[in-house]
């Protein structure tokens, strides 16, 4: 039969029928093997193109489009990254076997660590990031059922099976904002660079990558009030030059006393970027230095206390710095409509048509968490700890 050659020792379909081009593996080195599995898919397609039968589809051909069609999207990365711990689940599963059952092995290797099909072991992962990757499955199965179609105009899928997904009632790693004692601790364990980046988050309450990749650029002058706010664009990349600012809006950071003056003390070190680290932007604050810092600070606050550290301070992460200036203005008596705009939490209003009126309240709320230490100014939390 013509429309079979091999390739590392394997017969390959490379065929037209009908107008349609059929390309893939026959899966075997027995060439008789191979011409009986290209008789059989050259009748599937005769079955449909006369009778009207729906071809099924498999989850690789699903998965495969999905990446294709959605690769502007700015999360396709992260897509991308759980498709491909899906893929030797799932790869030849036609689209109506994929339930429960089928993820069933994904998700408990997932869960104890899986092993790829290179053989590198991967570490166990929280449901939540198993839940991630089955709503990526969701999606698809949702677009084979409502949008993709054949050529004669049937849907890939009649309809989307309920998944199941993880409970995370009982595992998820709950916020935990600081207590002044206990960002005193953690700030004097960082090193210099990271001290002055969480001094500045915490009083701010921006979202990791708008400190690491904060721009001078984006600095604007309010004369009339003698300070300057920073206004970071709606097409931020972040950490992928895509992924924008997270709700898709103009995003007004507010300088309190406490993070004006870390902003004056950076002038002077880049042209181009507030936060610069040998030079350039860093790339995430939550590395190594920060773990090892939580560590030690969780250690020293046992030891002035007599008592274990709590576990969510025992490993807080960066994101807990917005938790914490969420709370604190929360416990300062600044409204929702306020705590909304200082968080950068979308609220209906235009960040950058603030008035100075307006601005000079959002400033006046957000010293009230710089003034909340009683022991002294809050910059004494820079000192580095010695002993």
């Amino acid at each position: 039969m013509s429309g079979l050659y091999q390739k590392g020792g394997i017969w390959q379909i490379d065929k037209v029928f009908r107008g349609e081009r059929l390309r893939e593996s026959t899966g075997t080195g027995d060439r008789q093997e191979a011409e009986q599995y290209l008789i059989h898919r050259l009748e599937k397609l005769r079955q449909e193109r006369v009778y009207g039968i729906r071809r099924t589809r498999t989850w690789e051909e699903a998965a495969t489009r999905f990446l294709l069609e959605y690769k502007d999207q700015p999360s396709i990365k992260l897509s991308a990254h759980h498709l491909t711990h899906l893929h030797p689940y799932l790869k030849d599963l036609p689209l109506t076997h994929i339930d429960d059952q089928a993820l069933e092995e994904f998700v408990a290797d997932r869960l104890n660590g899986m092993v790829l099909p290179c053989g590198k072991q991967l570490k166990p992962v929280a449901p939540r990031t198993v839940n991630i990757s089955i709503e990526r499955v969701i999606r698809i199965l949702s677009l084979c059922a409502r949008k993709w179609r054949d050529e004669e105009r049937r849907p890939w899928l009649d309809s989307v099976p309920m998944l199941t997904k993880l409970d995370l009632k009982k595992k998820v790693r709950l916020p935990y904002p600081m207590t002044w004692d206990e960002q005193s601790i953690l700030f004097g364990e960082l090193p210099t660079h990271l001290q002055k980046m969480a001094l500045f988050k915490v009083n701010t309450g921006c979202r990791e990558q708008e400190v690491c990749k904060l721009r001078w650029d984006w600095e604007i002058q309010v004369p009339e009030l003698g300070t300057s706010v920073f206004l970071i664009p709606s097409d931020f990349g972040g950490r992928n030059e895509r992924s924008g600012v997270k709700n898709g809006d103009e995003r007004l950071v507010v300088l309190n006393a406490v993070a004006k003056s870390v902003i004056d003390k950076q002038r002077g070190l880049s042209k181009e970027w507030v936060f610069p680290y040998n030079g350039t932007a860093i790339h995430r604050m939550n590395d190594s230095a920060w773990k090892k810092a939580r560590v030690r600070a969780a250690k020293l606050w046992q030891e002035e206390n007599l008592r274990p550290a709590h576990p969510g301070y025992a490993s807080i992460r960066v994101h807990d710095l917005k938790h914490s200036f969420g709370r604190r203005l929360r416990a300062a008596g600044v409204t929702e409509e306020d705590r909304k705009a200082l968080l950068g939490h979308k609220n209906g209003s235009i960040t950058s048509h603030y008035s100075g009126a307006e601005l000079e309240k959002l400033i006046d709320a957000a010293n009230r968490v710089s003034a909340t230490d009683s022991r002294g100014p809050v910059l004494t939390i820079l000192k580095r700890r010695t002993g």
